[in-house]
């Protein structure tokens, strides 16, 4: 571990493989929270590139006891958090739109970051459990298309570093990295980040990490989503390539609203918002999941065109695929619960 952190208190940049060494040194060994807090703190102030970002990923994932494979495709679709905006939980809402349309979701989530209500209090409060066995989750994910993976629960490993990073209160490279840690084989992502400055950063960690297709966003009005109020900035990756773009929502024939419109507030509140979307309730928040699910069907390379995925969205929310895709994930849930182990 040493060589390695001495590199960052040089400030110089670490290899993929370099920052793989350095944190799997810091999972296996007996590491103080003050070398976790140097460690951090070096790199946030060279700031994270995305090797290390990659590294760092690819080091929690395979240090996940829920790792595992599906011999179907799998996405996920995950903003970092930190934009501050207290949005409702779109990507949550937008998970059962996707799976309504025949995606496979492996929903990564935590607790509240940047909205009142994370995906894992609202999805809670939708009476979904949070401490699901592996097999569990597979069982559900292969019969459902859409299942949850709290967090906090299925990275047991990271519990120091979570505690390490509410003592310094300043943002490191794991604001960055959650989406990428998903303990599923993904084939494909939407992640949304809070700066574009993450932008390329983030795209070239999953290109690195060998997603086959995804798409990093950045919301007008610096949502970590894409939003309703303007123009949003993304990077596509597709063919090992990467792309640059911009979607506004009137390009693919839907409405503007401020990023106001379409705050959301506890748990219960945003359940309420959820259902109201799934039920096909016209309006901002409608909206906003049918443009962000859209988005994650052009990145999973379902549709062709994010103007095409619009209409698939749509029919998963008026058919009622999505919602269905809801109420059977609570019972698939109580039903892994009681029969499989």
């Amino acid at each position: 571990m040493k060589p390695n952190f001495n590199q960052l208190l040089e400030g110089n940049d670490l290899s993929f493989e370099e920052t793989k060494a350095l944190f799997n040194a810091c999972f296996q060994e007996d590491v103080s929270d003050a070398e976790l807090s140097a460690i951090l703190v070096a790199l946030k102030m060279k700031q994270p590139t995305a090797q290390e970002l990659a590294g760092l990923a690819d080091v929690i994932h395979t240090n996940s006891p829920f790792q595992f494979e599906l011999d179907i495709p799998a996405m996920d679709n995950c903003g970092t958090g930190g934009d501050r905006s207290n949005s409702f939980n779109i990507s949550t809402c937008a998970a059962f739109v996707l799976a309504g349309a025949g995606v496979t979701v492996a929903k990564h989530g935590n607790r509240r970051v940047s909205s009142q209500t994370g995906s894992a209090d609202v999805l809670e409060e939708l009476g979904i459990p949070l401490d699901l066995t592996k097999p569990q989750i597979k069982y559900i994910l292969q019969e459902n298309n859409i299942a949850f993976l709290f967090a906090q629960h299925v990275h047991p490993t990271l519990k120091q570093i979570a505690g390490v990073r509410q003592k310094l209160r300043t943002p490191t490279i794991f604001n960055l990295v959650g989406p990428l840690t998903n303990p599923v084989a993904l084939q494909s992502q939407l992640i949304g980040v809070y700066s574009e400055e993450a932008l390329p950063i983030v795209a070239k960690s999953l290109q690195t990490l060998g997603r086959k297709r995804a798409l990093v966003i950045h919301g007008a009005g610096g949502m970590d989503e894409a939003s309703m109020q303007g123009e949003n900035k993304y990077i596509l990756l597709a063919n090992n390539e990467l792309k640059e773009g911009t979607i506004h929502p009137e390009d693919v024939g839907l409405s503007t609203y401020t990023n106001q419109e379409i705050e959301g507030g506890d748990a219960k509140q945003n359940a309420a918002i959820l259902h109201s979307v799934l039920n096909g309730e016209p309006g901002a928040y409608l909206d906003t999941v049918l443009f962000n699910a859209a988005i994650a069907l052009f990145a999973t390379g379902h549709v062709d065109t994010i103007e095409n995925g619009v209409d698939v969205a749509r029919n998963s929310v008026f058919s009622g695929k999505a919602k269905a895709k809801l109420d059977t994930l609570v019972q698939y849930s109580k039903e892994a619960k009681q029969e499989v182990v």
